[in-house]
């Protein structure tokens, strides 16, 4: 019997656009949780946890758009996690997940991180750590890395950067960033500089320290040991650093040099969403990546609604799909993307906006000795 490259169906795989939907029925439960937990003596993390998710569907480009890339089979590492609310809800989409923050400065002493672990019956492992001070990660090999909103409460920005480069394939990082000093008239945003906040710190927050440009985080993270996979600016109007100038936030995703991405097999381009947690509709034209040489195997529905027959091809193989109803489609292909073509699919009309060729409802890999092709 030829052996499975991979236990876990690609077709299940989370792709980067659906974060939200499916954080948005997290944050449901996690609200109902909170409210269930009796008061403790603490003030729960009072920002939205959340608010970035909803924003990476815009930044994340190619390869990365799929969660199962970033992590991989290796934990998550949450740095500077507040009360965990990103951490549990990477755990219940199925990752391993450290969360790590440091009790004097954060928010609740981790109070917060501890409640919701024990009202949600998590097995994330909370960690505590001072990342100033001989700062290390709780876990040797990480696949992701998270540092959302903690770079300008460091001292030591480079010394953090370049230990999780040296243990995380990949990094998301959200900063506070500026173009100009803070007479609030030079501009600086062509500059690769950074600002050192005094004694207290900006807002009145003393743990703020350092505030860069964009070009000095870019100097920071590529001299840290990170190649940018994808970088958006914002404007935060809500927020100010000095004065009346308004805040900008740099979201990137890092990848590290130290550790290089292992190559996985995965879905590319052409699926939409997952439906009821168990199947996608294709467009025209979709793809899979192989990360060797497999046999590939997709379970297909050709729906009711399209023009028969229905011609599906891939990798010099065609199959004639007759009539609407369930098939299987199978061929070899080397190591690299397999595309997929049919000769028709729906158009987008008034009540889904969407080109739909077939619904996908499983695809398994399974691995040769060889490459070879045929179907």
């Amino acid at each position: 019997m030829q052996p499975r490259l991979r236990s876990r169906k690609l077709i299940q795989d989370i792709e980067i656009g659906e974060l939200a939907e499916l954080a948005h029925r997290f944050h449901e439960t996690l609200t109902a949780r909170k409210a269930a937990i009796a008061p403790g003596g603490f003030d729960w993390y009072p920002y939205d946890s959340f608010g970035i998710i909803s924003m990476l569907g815009d930044v994340f480009t190619g390869r990365q758009r799929w969660l199962g890339t970033l992590i991989g089979d290796e934990p998550v590492v949450d740095v500077g996690c507040g009360d965990g609310a990103v951490s549990f809800f990477l755990e219940w989409l199925g990752a391993r997940v450290y969360a790590v923050d440091h009790p004097p400065t954060n928010y609740n002493r981790m109070q917060g991180a501890k409640a919701l672990k024990s009202a949600l019956g998590s097995s994330v492992r909370i960690a505590a750590a001072d990342l100033d001070a001989r700062f290390d990660l709780p876990v040797r090999k990480a696949g992701l890395a998270l540092f959302l909103g903690v770079l300008y409460h460091l001292k030591n920005p480079f010394g953090v950067l370049e230990c999780i480069a040296g243990r995380a394939r990949y990094c998301l990082l959200t900063t506070a960033i500026t173009q100009y000093a803070t007479d609030q008239r030079t501009r600086l945003g062509d500059l690769p500089v950074a600002f050192l906040a005094g004694r207290g710190g900006l807002r009145g927050d003393e743990t703020n320290y350092w505030i860069f440009t964009e070009p000095g985080l870019r100097n920071l993270v590529d001299r840290a040991g990170w190649d940018v996979c994808d970088w958006k600016v914002v404007d935060d109007a809500a927020s100010t650093l000095w004065g009346t100038q308004r805040d900008q936030r740099a979201i990137c995703l890092l990848r590290s040099r130290v550790r290089p991405t292992a190559e996985r097999s995965q879905l590319l381009a052409g699926w939409h969403k997952m439906e009821n947690d168990a199947w996608r509709w294709t467009e025209r034209r979709f793809s899979i990546s192989l990360a060797a040489p497999a046999r590939v195997a997709l379970r297909c529905t050709v729906p009711a609604a399209i023009t028969w027959p229905v011609m599906l091809s891939a990798a010099g193989v065609t199959k004639t799909l007759p009539m609407a109803g369930d098939y299987d489609f199978a061929v070899t292909a080397d190591r690299g993307v397999l595309e997929f073509e049919l000769n028709r699919a729906l158009e987008p009309d008034s009540l889904d906006g969407r080109e739909r060729g077939i619904v996908v409802r499983g695809v398994e890999l399974f691995g040769l000795d060889s490459p070879t092709k045929g179907p």
